[in-house]
């Protein structure tokens, strides 16, 4: 308490109370790192959407998987009307609609992050399997009408990609060639956003820069696609001062 009161008649002297008082108020990183979850069940913390997303073991640490060895073309995850629901009250029906027009796409829906808009979102990955993808993203913007972004990495093809999710079609909207993430090893994926501008960081590293069309708001989460076997752990949510 004594600390605490002299670093007040410090900011007041300085004429910077109103300064400590915003940054005493800041709102703390969010960050998942599956350590109290169940291993073999559904994430507590994820609303998983579409695809097979559970908790496993990897050594001694516990990481959120997707795996899809399992997937199949238009496969919802289970009770998907009920997590809907959770997400979007009374709009659910229109979020489920279009979540059936991108059921080649797995994503979960962190439960605790209603709405994101500036700072960072970060995730550390590792490439299992697949054939088809092996895709990690990083979900953001995403509406109650199930449209949304994502920011991905690939082992496969070694790029980074701002992918557009709207109307029940995809488009890429910034591609970047030459970004190695190889298979069976941990990688860093982060996307920074400030207003309507999006940055995709790989292993500390700026890739990806656009300017949306418009600010970014809305759930964030994670994605992947078709037959990705993915791990994902550390999922941190940092607010912009």
């Amino acid at each position: 308490m004594r600390l605490i009161n002299h670093t007040i008649a410090l900011a007041v002297a300085g004429g910077g109370l109103a300064a400590w008082l915003l940054a005493a108020q800041a709102t703390p990183p969010l960050k998942i790192d599956f350590s109290d979850e169940t291993v073999g069940g559904e994430p507590k913390s994820f609303l998983s959407v579409v695809g097979v997303w559970r908790i496993e073991a990897d050594g001694n640490n516990k990481v959120l998987v997707v795996d899809g060895r399992q997937w199949k073309e238009g496969q919802t995850a289970a009770g998907v009307a009920d997590k809907a629901r959770a997400l979007y009250g009374e709009r659910y029906a229109e979020f489920l609609d279009r979540v059936q027009a991108y059921a080649y796409f797995p994503y979960a829906v962190a439960k605790d992050v209603a709405d994101f808009r500036d700072g960072e979102i970060s995730v550390r990955f590792e490439g299992i399997s697949g054939r088809i993808d092996q895709g990690a993203g990083i979900l953001f913007n995403l509406k109650p009408n199930g449209d949304y972004l994502t920011v991905r990495a690939n082992p496969l093809e070694n790029n980074l990609v701002l992918w557009k999710f709207e109307k029940g079609k995809r488009s890429s909207v910034k591609w970047i060639r030459n970004t190695p993430t190889p298979t069976r090893q941990w990688h860093d994926l982060k996307v920074r956003i400030a207003g309507a501008k999006v940055e995709g960081y790989l292993d500390g590293k700026l890739y990806l820069e656009h300017t949306w069309t418009e600010p970014v708001s809305g759930r964030i989460g994670l994605w992947s696609k078709a037959d990705s076997h993915m791990y994902f752990d550390d999922y941190t949510v940092t607010p912009a001062d």
